[in-house]
């Protein structure tokens, strides 16, 4: 193995910053709800969470902020969903490896 270049220490600081993001029980629910390239209204998932909106929001915007998420607003309502569908494979090794 080689050295790291600075392009690949980038990469690694990005990856650990989106699974620190992600390493909470809530997250990686909201993670499960938002694969397959569903996507869901702060209500809906703060609903199906059974938690606080506010709580709900906090954590959105922590997954929005680490790149792991994105929204688009629609009328009055703010969708969000995966940024990349490929996360949705975090939730399915989860799933695997701790049945």
């Amino acid at each position: 193995m080689g050295t790291l270049n600075e392009l690949q220490i980038e990469q690694l600081e990005r990856a650990a910053s989106m699974l620190k993001a992600i390493a909470h029980p809530m997250r990686i629910a909201i993670l499960d709800y938002l694969e397959d390239g569903k996507r869901m209204t702060v209500t809906e998932i703060h609903q199906k969470l059974d938690i606080e909106q506010s709580t709900t929001s906090h954590h959105l915007r922590i997954l929005k902020d680490k790149g792991v998420l994105d929204s688009k607003r629609e009328g009055k309502n703010t969708y969000y969903f995966l940024k990349n569908d490929k996360l949705s494979k975090i939730t399915d090794c989860i799933k695997k490896c701790n049945p």
